[in-house]
């Protein structure tokens, strides 16, 4: 029981680096002496000190931490990265024990930082809220074991069913407050892509305008190059990749890169090469369907407004299980996971 809480605030702890730790998982560590929490701490922006070293360095009386328990959320790393091994300063500093949510399934780590430990006579148990654990790191895993970001699917449909009128007009169908949490899934993510009919008619700039944090980078897939450089994609807010047909270069915060543009295999296989862990895929409807054509989706998010357009473009068919419902003022969210693995 009290292992269960003590992970439960781990995890809490570490949702905190949600949008700041990729291409690193997040972590979160709490120390425990005798049913007390004494420390704790998160990974808190990538490149920094990991939870481990955050936790421990926030205990008052170091001289306890060899009679006490450490409850990590994530295997600590056995390697040297940005920072040396979270297992080795564990070891250092004697703790008695580490209770690790889930094995970390990065190659440099996968259960040596665990080995190390349980080399220098720390008793470790492993599996506490393992499920939860994997799921808050779920792009971290997608991109370590399938080698290609999570990809999360986003429209906004009409209550009879459309998600553009017949000219492609799409603006707006959902509310302010739909609006703005889109904003803030983008401060969350690594990617948000869009085909090149999404630019012409919208002109979107893709940002996190609405709400705090970081801009994602911004994906067109544009084969002919038909986007011209005035648009607003081609902003400096935010990085830009173009995945197109024709040439590569890098012109500032823009980069083209030439691939095979009919099977977006080919686009995540891009982005994943440019650790990019996750990605929004905010359309237009052909680009939707064609990752769900190729069952190449994860998660699905489709807001239903109460606006009606009579006539118009369909959204997209999704064979999906619907895991959540919400109501965003009039505005209903549903939420999707693909379930074919």
């Amino acid at each position: 029981m009290d292992d269960s809480r003590y992970m439960q605030r781990a995890l809490a702890l570490a949702k905190l680096g949600r949008g700041h730790v990729s291409p690193n998982p997040m972590v979160g560590c709490v120390i425990v002496h005798k049913n007390k929490i004494i420390g704790e701490g998160y990974h808190q922006k990538f490149g920094e000190a990991h939870a481990e070293v955050n936790a421990i360095n926030s205990v008052k009386d170091q001289s306890l931490l060899s009679e006490s328990t450490a409850y990590v959320s994530l295997e600590p790393c056995a390697h040297h990265g940005k920072t040396p091994p979270c297992a080795d300063l564990l070891i250092e500093k004697k703790l008695k024990r580490v209770i690790v949510a889930c094995r970390d399934p990065f190659d440099q780590v996968d259960g040596k930082g665990i080995e190390k430990l349980r080399k220098a006579g720390i008793e470790v148990e492993i599996g506490i809220l393992e499920n939860e654990a994997k799921e808050l790191n779920k792009r971290f895993f997608t991109s370590v074991q399938k080698e290609r970001p999570y990809i999360i699917l986003k429209w906004a449909q009409t209550s009879d069913g459309f998600v553009a009128r017949e000219n492609y007009d799409s603006k707006w169908i959902s509310n302010a407050n739909s609006r703005q949490l889109v904003h803030k899934w983008r401060t969350e993510e690594d990617a948000i892509l869009v085909g090149k009919n999404t630019a012409l008619h919208d002109n979107p700039s893709l940002t996190a305008r609405d709400w705090e944090g970081r801009n994602p980078v911004r994906v067109l897939l544009d084969s002919n190059l038909e986007i011209h450089s005035d648009s607003n994609l081609f902003s400096k807010e935010a990085k830009t990749l173009i995945l197109n047909s024709l040439e590569e270069k890098v012109e500032g915060n823009i980069e083209w890169i030439k691939t095979e543009m009919n099977n977006p295999w080919s686009v995540l296989r891009q982005l994943h090469e440019r650790i990019i862990q996750s990605v929004i895929i905010e359309g237009g409807s052909q680009v939707l369907n064609s990752f769900i054509n190729e069952d190449c989706w994860d998660e699905a998010r489709v807001f239903t407004s109460n606006s009606t357009f009579g006539k118009g473009i369909r959204p997209p068919e999704l064979d999906g299980k619907i895991v959540s419902k919400e109501s965003i003022f009039a505005d209903q969210l549903t939420i999707y996971q693909n379930t074919n693995g």
